[in-house]
């Protein structure tokens, strides 16, 4: 029999003036993806964010004069874990079929030859909607797939029209576009500009950007919020960028799964060569604060491993 899962439950009172109070202390619980259970009582998975998550909220709620508490419960009102679950993903899956609507409809203007750079920013607003509603989807609402697929299909499409010099096929050509990713380059970052470098533009010019940096027509963005290239479901850049470029070397293959670890610390595949590169990529990070430098000394550190693979055939 599983065991019970800890949950998180909320309860407030709010005073009666002023009416808007209500509305934004409501808006907050949406935000946090909390569920109602009864009036002023919401629930959400028990973890240390979700509890931070509400004890902010608390705060807010006094400081307006209102009460809150919070405290652990194994059942709410007689409700089992599987029909609590139920309740999030009713809610995600709400929030995944509006979202759905609206991707098939860039997807039909994704594949006219007008409107380029209005269908990016849409494609942009609605991958950082996505995103959002992901981070409170705690049980893998089944709208997911389909709506991950439909933002996918729209990229490739995108990618297509506003960069026909981009390497369709990788490795096949030079074509030096402007690649731009976020200042202070980490391992999926470090990982993605190798990648980039070898294998899809080998004439490829780097740039390194604060997160805000505005969009500039012609570029193309990757690990960023905004990216053309940027985390996909549970998949790192890395792992978008081999499958994007229909890159299926097992060496990269294996590459993926080690960045996929370090980037995600989720332990998805725990390949036995990920804790050393661990240790070199955080290195690297330690030794130079300059992003090129990063990118210059880290993409050795991938060669080698790439050359390694290939030769011992742990790839396979």
């Amino acid at each position: 029999m599983a065991e019970p899962m800890d949950w998180l439950l909320f309860l407030h009172s709010l005073p009666p003036k002023p009416d808007y109070l209500r509305v934004k202390v409501w808006r907050r619980l949406q935000a946090l993806g909390a569920v109602a259970v009864k009036n002023s009582a919401y629930v959400l998975p028990g973890n240390e964010r979700t509890r931070e998550d509400f004890q902010w909220l608390q705060k807010e709620i006094e400081g307006l004069g209102g009460e809150a508490s919070m405290c652990t419960a194994r059942f709410v009102d007689g409700l089992s874990d599987q029909q609590l679950r139920g309740l999030f993903n009713t809610a995600r899956n709400a929030d995944y079929a509006q979202l759905t609507e609206e991707l098939r409809e860039l997807r039909v203007s994704a594949t006219a030859p007008e409107n380029e750079d209005d269908c990016r920013t849409r494609a942009r607003k609605l991958r950082k909607r996505f995103d959002q509603i992901v981070a409170l989807d705690f049980f893998a609402a089944e709208g997911r797939d389909s709506a991950a697929a439909l933002l996918a299909e729209i990229n490739d499409a995108l990618s297509r029209r506003s960069a026909p010099d981009t390497v369709r096929n990788a490795g096949s050509q030079q074509h030096g576009r402007t690649w731009v990713t976020r200042q202070r380059v980490g391992v999926d970052r470090m990982a993605s500009a190798w990648l980039i470098r070898r294998f899809i533009d080998p004439a490829a010019k780097l740039l390194f950007v604060d997160r805000d940096a505005p969009v500039v027509s012609g570029q193309l963005r990757y690990d960023m919020d905004d990216g053309d290239y940027t985390h996909e479901g549970d998949r790192c850049t890395f792992e978008v960028l081999l499958d994007r470029f229909g890159l299926g070397d097992p060496a990269l293959q294996l590459m993926g799964r080690i960045i996929h670890d370090l980037d995600l610390k989720d332990g998805k595949f725990r390949e036995e060569e990920t804790p050393g590169v661990s240790i070199l990529l955080k290195g690297i990070e330690s030794v130079h604060a300059d992003d090129d430098a990063r990118i210059a000394v880290s993409s050795q550190c991938f060669d080698a491993i790439y050359s390694a693979s290939r030769r011992s055939g742990r790839s396979d």
